[in-house]
Order: C-alpha cells, then sequence, then structure tokens
C-alpha cells in the first residue's frame, strides 16, 4: 500500500458541528470544505454528518469546533463521550488516524473502515481494503473474520486485519480465502500393516519406497516405513494399504478412527483437513516443529531437494476463538521460515484462511 496527500488547508477557519445521537452535523458549507477535499463525512440534503471517530480527527485537528447542549466539547471531553457512546471508540480512531496520516482516503464501512488505494477516492475507484479493528486483549471468534471475509471476496476487495496492541501501535494483516492445490502424483498401492500403539509399520521394502518415494507418506526407518494415524487412515480409506493389528485381525477404518479419536484429541478434525489437502494432491506432512498440525508442500519433490515448503495449515472448528497473541506467534513464526500460514475449519466442505503480516 502507498498513501496519496490529503487536500486540508490548515489555516481555514474550524467549521462548527453539533453531536446529536451519536454522530456530528455540520452545515452545507462542510461539504466542500470537508468532503470535497478530503473525503470526510457524508453528505446530506441539509449538510454533512460525520462519525466520532472523523469528528475526533478533525477536531484533533483543529479543523472542527463540536457543541453538545450549547456547550463547546475539548477534545478531552468529545474523546470520553465518543467512547461511552461507541464501544472500541478508542481503538477504531487509532487506526482511523494512523491510515488518514499515512496519506490514504479512510471512510466508514464493514465492518469497520474502508481504505481506497493509491490514487483513488471515493467516487472514483472502489476501496481496496475493508478493515477489520480489533483490540489485541479481545478474543476475536473466527465466524467475526469469516463474514468480512466472505463479503471482501464477493465484492472483490481485500479484507485488512488491524490488531491494537496495549500501547496502541498497531500491527496491520491481511486475511484471506485460500485455495491450495498441488502437483504430487497419485502414490501406488503399499502392501499389510501393522496398528502399533500410536503408529503404523508397513513392512515390506518395496512398497514402503513406493509410497515414501512417490507420495512422501511416512518416515523410512531402515527398509520398513512408519506412518503416522493420519496418513494410515487416508491410505486406509484409499484402499492403499491393509491394515491388522498385532493378532492379525484387520482393523478397519471405523475402528481405526475411534483407536485414534482416544489417542489424539479432536482427531477427526484433523483428519478431514488432512484428507482434503491430499486430494487437492499437496504433500503434507507434521507440523510439530512449527507448532501447527501441518507443513505443506506443492509438489513431492521439494522436500527431496531441500526446499521449504509453502505453507503451515493449523486446523480449528468452525466455533473457534483466536487469542491475537497466538495469532500473531503463529503468523511471524510461518513468516520468519518463508512460509504462509493458513487456518482450515470445516463448513460445507474444508475451508482456508490465509493470514499474512501487511505493510501499509
Amino acid at each position: 500500500m502507498a498513501g496519496q496527500a490529503e487536500h486540508l488547508s490548515m489555516s481555514d477557519e474550524p467549521l462548527l458541528g453539533r453531536l446529536e445521537s451519536g454522530r456530528v452535523h455540520l452545515g452545507k458549507d462542510a461539504v466542500r470544505a470537508l468532503y470535497e477535499q478530503g473525503y470526510f463525512g457524508r453528505p446530506l440534503e441539509d449538510g454533512l454528518e460525520l462519525t466520532l471517530v472523523e469528528a475526533a480527527y478533525l477536531l484533533d485537528r483543529s479543523r472542527l469546533r463540536i457543541e453538545s447542549d450549547g456547550h463547546l466539547l475539548s477534545f478531552r471531553s468529545f474523546f470520553e463521550l465518543a467512547s461511552t457512546f461507541e464501544k472500541g471508540f478508542e481503538f477504531r480512531y487509532v487506526v482511523y488516524k494512523d491510515l488518514r496520516e499515512r496519506g490514504y482516503y479512510v471512510q466508514p464501512g464493514i465492518p469497520d473502515f474502508r481504505v481506497y488505494p493509491r490514487g483513488g477516492h471515493p467516487g472514483k475507484t472502489p476501496a481496496e481494503f475493508y478493515v477489520l479493528v480489533v483490540s489485541e486483549r479481545t478474543p476475536l471468534p473466527l465466524e467475526r473474520i469469516v463474514g468480512p471475509l466472505r463479503l471482501s471476496s464477493q465484492m472483490r476487495r481485500r479484507l485488512m486485519l488491524a490488531v491494537v496492541d496495549e500501547e496502541s501501535d498497531i500491527t496491520y494483516y491481511e486475511v484471506r480465502e485460500s485455495n491450495p492445490s498441488g502437483r504430487t502424483e497419485a502414490a501406488e498401492p503399499g502392501g499389510q500393516a501393522t496398528l502399533l500403539d500410536d503408529r503404523v509399520v508397513l513392512w515390506d521394502p518395496a512398497a514402503s519406497e513406493r509410497l515414501h518415494r512417490h507420495g512422501f507418506y511416512g518416515k523410512m526407518i531402515g527398509e520398513r516405513l512408519q506412518l503416522s494415524l493420519v496418513e494410515t487412515a487416508y491410505l486406509l480409506e484409499r484402499g492403499m494399504i491393509q491394515l491388522v493389528d498385532r493378532s492379525g485381525a484387520t482393523v478397519p477404518l471405523e475402528e481405526l478412527m475411534k483407536r485414534a479419536s482416544e489417542i489424539e484429541d479432536e482427531f477427526d478434525m484433523k483428519y478431514r483437513v488432512y484428507r482434503d489437502l491430499r486430494d487437492r494432491r499437496l504433500v503434507v506432512k507434521t507440523g510439530f516443529k512449527f507448532g501447527t498440525h501441518f507443513r505443506v508442500y506443492k509438489s513431492v519433490d521439494a522436500e527431496k531437494r531441500g526446499t521449504h515448503s509453502e505453507y503451515l495449515v493449523h486446523t480449528v472448528r468452525g466455533d473457534h476463538v483466536f487469542h491475537l497473541p497466538v495469532l500473531s506467534r503463529a503468523v511471524r513464526l510461518a513468516h520468519s521460515v518463508r512460509k504462509t500460514m493458513v487456518f482450515a475449519y470445516s463448513d460445507d466442505g474444508v475451508e482456508y484462511v490465509e493470514v499474512r503480516r501487511l505493510k501499509p
């Protein structure tokens, strides 16, 4: 993102507005002075209407005077009043002020603001970003992200998440829908494998080599392949291995899923995402070293050549609630190891949400 100059003359006489019903109302002269020159407010038949955030910004810049019940309000008085009228006002003000001072035209919108691209402005170009403002201390339900994200995608806009920390510093993220896909060829069928405590061993050396080479399943321990539970469930469901227990009795998929769920919480959720990623021809390996469920490659050749996986994927429930410090750590770690942080959740299928740092 890059900014643009804001056309406001600081020598102009401050305009007078009235605080009424959570908005600040000004006369018709404000349309030219504020809206046409800086795209502040919303023009009405009888003048201009400002939101509380816009009014606070202009009041702080001495472009505006505000009266309530016949008394002029200081910036402090107005700010304190506004914070009682509008929950989260202080966080939105910090973000609005920051974006305006970076030179962007910003207008109130859904979920919080609309930000216009360089060289654009309301009435000339569509907004580039919809902005969701949150405090680092406020838990953020996934559904609070998904709604604006779907709207942004439908309107062909980008979604910006602006997180305000306890010192009023802002970290910006871009959140977008992700549709990962890979280029991995289908693996050849293996043979019989044995379910042990929390992993599976494929005994035949040739079958082990085929599965490992062509789909990068499991880990070769000597000439034999050890498989994780999610890998085993996928291969078993696709008819690529036969699974038995130590006694030689057949273990069907339903029994494996039951045992795996006793070993690992929310195994079913994790497996749905693993299966979807594999069906997208991606290579999926454990993300334990990065504190996530999976690290994901577009091609089986990627890891064998020593290059990096493209994604870190963590699975969450549809009713998941993000804690912003945890989200921040995940995104920063992914960035530091040159990967993209993706959160997967189940809706009418598996959906993916990608989160990246954004520098306005």
